[in-house]
């Protein structure tokens, strides 16, 4: 039995289609009733689960053969770096009370840095916590998703200015697509486990990008004129408050771009393995803009 928590996310929801697809028994593990509907019309069995409660992550991972484990940074959480650093120990000691064959960790370029990294320090944590709890475990480091850009679509949209905490806005980052790292981690669970107890695999996009070349395809899908604009230090907290985040929240993620910006966050190189998706930023973004446009206003 394969066993997928975060299910109902979209990386999630493409590991289940693409095991399912490959035949194999998958248990979707979802946090309320309603996001399992289309999960069980590809077969899975649907399991409730709340990442903090331990009982239910027990259940949830009774008879498995092998895990994809994902503990999502909360987002309308006063404390989120508690609430996800409680999440990855209930995990832990489920894990460690019942191992399983094999584990896939949904983790994040730059998780190996022992520093202040903010929402990556929080899968670095995950990496620790996580080590030994199978005889086969793999990090599946993901890079930015594709899909995050999402938050400031409707503001460039409105204003012609893609507003970005990435600066310079010419350096070349590594993004993928949700979609794309669920089939990689499918692809991890599904493949012969080697000799080693532990395997990185990095997974990001076909292509790096800057955020001016991001600004241009949004500009080229939408029709109008869209210019990239790094926002100021100062305004970056500010910002994110805007955007309904709490402090705690917006912290994380300063914390993760202070750090980003000078090029620390990246491949482990020597150490992991890469992946590189299929799904490119035009089909993401037109996906993005077409689910816009048609959502009622």
């Amino acid at each position: 039995m394969f066993v997928i928590f975060g299910a109902a996310g979209k990386a999630g929801r493409a590991s289940a289609a693409a095991l399912r697809k490959a035949g194999q028994p998958v248990r979707a593990v979802v946090r309320r009733a309603h996001q399992g509907k289309g999960l069980a019309e590809l077969g899975c069995e649907i399991a409730l689960a709340d990442l903090t409660d331990p009982v239910s992550v027990t259940a949830a991972l009774k008879g498995a053969d092998a895990v994809q484990m994902l503990c999502p940074v909360p987002a309308d959480d006063a404390q989120p770096e508690a609430t996800m650093r409680r999440m990855v120990d209930v995990a832990a000691d489920a894990l460690r009370a019942a191992p399983p064959k094999a584990v896939v960790a949904i983790s994040d370029y730059g998780a190996e840095l022992p520093l202040n990294t903010g929402i990556t320090r929080l899968f670095h944590y995950l990496e620790q916590r996580i080590a030994h709890v199978a005889p086969h475990l793999t990090f599946l480091r993901s890079a930015e998703h594709m899909q995050n850009w999402a938050r400031v679509l409707p503001a460039a949209l409105a204003s012609g200015v893609l507003p970005s905490f990435h600066d310079p806005l010419t350096r070349l980052i590594p993004t993928v697509a949700a979609e794309d790292v669920g089939e990689a981690a499918a692809t991890l669970l599904l493949e012969t486990p080697r000799a080693e107890p532990l395997r990185i695999v990095s997974v990001e996009g076909p292509r790096r990008i800057s955020v001016n070349e991001i600004a241009a395809i949004l500009g080229e899908l939408s029709g109008r004129a869209i210019t990239a604009k790094a926002l100021p230090r100062e305004m970056w907290t500010p910002t994110l408050l805007r955007g309904g985040l709490s402090e705690n929240h917006a912290r994380l993620i300063t914390d993760l771009y202070d750090v980003y910006n000078t090029g620390r966050i990246d491949v482990e190189y020597g150490r992991s393995e890469r992946r590189f998706g299929r799904t490119g930023l035009h089909e993401v973004f037109a996906s993005l803009i077409g689910s816009r446009e048609q959502a009622p206003h």
